[in-house]
C-alpha cells in the first residue's frame, strides 16, 4: 500500500468480493468464523509479537497503552469470544414476514447482510477479530480502519483472517485493512458508493469527527460517561464493591466508573470507605465542594471543574459529587452522561426502578457494575462496540444488527 493515492479500487475490491460471502450457506459462516478462531490460536506468538511492536513504542502514561496490549491470555479471550459468534443463531436469511396478497402474489420480508461494513477504530487490535467474525458470519463483507498505534497488531491478524479467506476459496479483499494516513479517513466517510454503514469506535472526539463529516449513515459507538449514584439507603458494603470494581477492574475501557453521585446523608460514611481504595492505585479524585471538605486529607485529591462532569477518563481518574436527593442525581446524569451505561445502588425499590425507567442510556442498573455492558457477557457472542444513540441498533453492537431488510415478491403476471 506505500505511495497509495485513494482507496477507491480497495473499497470497490470489498464491494465485489461482499457477494461471494453473502450467498455462502449458514453452515459454511460457521465453519469459516470457527477456522479463523483455530488459525488465530496457531500463530499467537506471530500476532503477540507484532502487537510488542506497537506496545513498546506507546508512552507507558498513555490510558490506551492497556487496550491495545496483546498477551496469551487476551488472545484466548479473543479466540473464545470468536468461537461463541461460529456458534450462534443466524439472522441473516431469516424469513420474518410471510403471506399471500389478495391478487396472488407471495410476499416475504427476509433479513439481509447491510452489505459492506465500514470501521474505524483506535487501540483496540480485539476490536479487530470481533469485527471481522461478526461481520462474516453475518455475510457482510468489512474495510477496517485502525489506529496507527496498532498498526502492527491489526495487519498482523487481517493477514491470518485473509489466508483463511483463501484457503476456503474466498476472495481475501471480503476483509480488507486500510491504510493509516488520516486522508484516507474523509475518502472512506464519502465512500457511499461502496460502503454500506460507517461505525466508529473510540473517542468522543473521534466520533464527532465521523458523524459531523459522513456522507454514509453511521452507527455511533465507543464513549461512555458512566455513573454510579450510591443512594442514602444503599448497602454500604455492597457499594463500595461495586464502585471498586466499576472504576478499578479495567479502567481504561467505555464502562469504566468515570462518575459517582453520592446521597449527602451518607457521604460521609461512604467517601473514605472507597477513598483509602484509590489510593492504593492512585486514582486521582475530582471533588466537587462536599465531596473536598470531607475528603481534604486524603492524597490525589483536585477540585473538580465543570469539564471533571461529563468526562470519559479512560484511566484512573474520577469525578465525585454529593447529591441532596435522587432528583438532583437523575438531573446531573442526564445533563452529564453519554448515554452508555448507568448505575444505582439503593434498596429503595420503587426508586430503583424509577431509575430504570428513567434514565436514558442504553444500559442501566440496579444493584451491579456497570462493567457487565460487554456483548460477550450480554450472551451476544462479541460486539463491535455500544451502540449510544436509538436507532437501529443500541446497547451491544453485535451480530443481530448486522443485518437490514428486504421484501421479496413472486408473481405470475399481476399488474397494477
Amino acid at each position: 500500500m506505500k505511495n497509495i493515492k485513494t482507496i477507491q479500487p480497495l473499497l470497490l475490491q470489498t464491494k465485489k468480493a461482499s457477494i461471494s460471502i453473502a450467498r455462502l450457506k449458514k453452515g459454511a459462516r460457521k465453519k469459516l468464523v470457527k477456522n479463523i478462531a483455530d488459525a488465530i490460536k496457531s500463530n499467537q506468538s506471530f500476532i503477540i509479537a507484532e502487537n510488542k511492536k506497537d506496545v513498546d513504542i506507546m508512552d507507558d502514561d498513555d490510558p490506551k497503552k492497556d487496550r491495545l496490549m496483546l498477551d496469551t491470555e487476551r488472545i484466548g479471550w479473543m479466540i473464545a469470544d470468536a468461537k461463541k459468534v461460529a456458534e450462534l443463531e443466524e439472522y441473516t436469511g431469516k424469513i420474518l414476514i410471510e403471506r399471500t396478497l389478495e391478487n396472488g402474489i407471495k410476499l416475504q420480508k427476509i433479513s439481509v447482510p447491510l452489505g459492506v461494513v465500514g470501521i474505524i477504530y483506535e487501540s483496540r487490535p480485539n476490536v479487530t477479530l470481533d469485527a471481522i467474525c461478526l461481520t462474516l458470519k453475518s455475510g457482510n463483507g468489512v474495510v477496517l480502519r485502525g489506529g496507527s498505534d496498532a498498526v502492527n497488531s491489526n495487519k498482523a491478524i487481517v493477514k491470518i483472517v485473509n489466508e483463511v479467506l483463501i484457503k476456503a476459496g474466498l476472495d481475501s479483499n471480503i476483509v480488507q485493512l486500510l491504510p493509516i494516513e488520516r486522508v484516507f479517513v474523509k475518502e472512506l466517510l464519502e465512500a457511499e458508493k461502496y460502503v454500506d454503514v460507517i461505525i466508529p469506535r473510540g473517542s468522543q472526539n473521534l466520533i464527532n469527527f465521523v458523524r459531523e463529516n459522513s456522507k454514509i449513515p453511521t452507527i455511533e459507538t465507543g464513549a461512555g460517561v458512566c455513573h454510579t449514584f450510591v443512594e442514602k439507603t444503599a448497602d454500604l458494603e455492597m457499594a463500595k464493591n461495586i464502585v471498586l470494581n466499576a472504576k478499578l477492574q479495567r479502567p481504561s475501557v467505555c464502562n469504566a466508573l468515570d462518575t459517582i453521585l453520592v446521597s449527602e446523608e451518607i457521604a460521609e460514611t461512604f467517601l473514605p470507605m472507597i477513598i483509602k481504595e484509590f489510593e492504593k492505585d492512585s486514582v486521582g479524585i475530582f471533588a466537587d465542594k462536599k465531596s473536598f471538605e470531607i475528603l481534604a486529607r486524603y492524597s490525589y485529591l483536585n477540585h473538580a471543574k465543570s469539564e471533571d462532569f461529563g468526562r470519559e477518563f479512560l484511566g484512573y481518574g474520577c469525578s465525585i459529587k454529593v447529591v441532596k436527593d435522587e432528583e438532583e442525581a437523575l438531573e446531573h446524569i442526564a445533563e452529564n452522561s453519554s448515554k452508555h451505561s448507568e448505575a444505582i445502588v439503593t434498596q429503595d425499590m420503587a426508586l430503583a426502578e424509577r431509575f430504570l425507567t428513567e434514565v436514558d442510556s442504553a444500559a442501566v442498573y440496579h444493584n451491579a457494575s456497570t462493567r457487565f455492558t460487554d456483548g460477550g457477557i450480554f450472551g451476544l457472542g462479541a460486539e463491535i462496540g455500544i451502540s449510544t444513540q436509538k436507532l437501529h441498533a443500541r446497547g451491544p453492537f453485535a451480530l443481530e444488527k448486522l443485518v437490514t431488510e428486504k421484501w421479496i415478491l413472486r408473481g405470475d403476471g399481476q399488474v397494477r
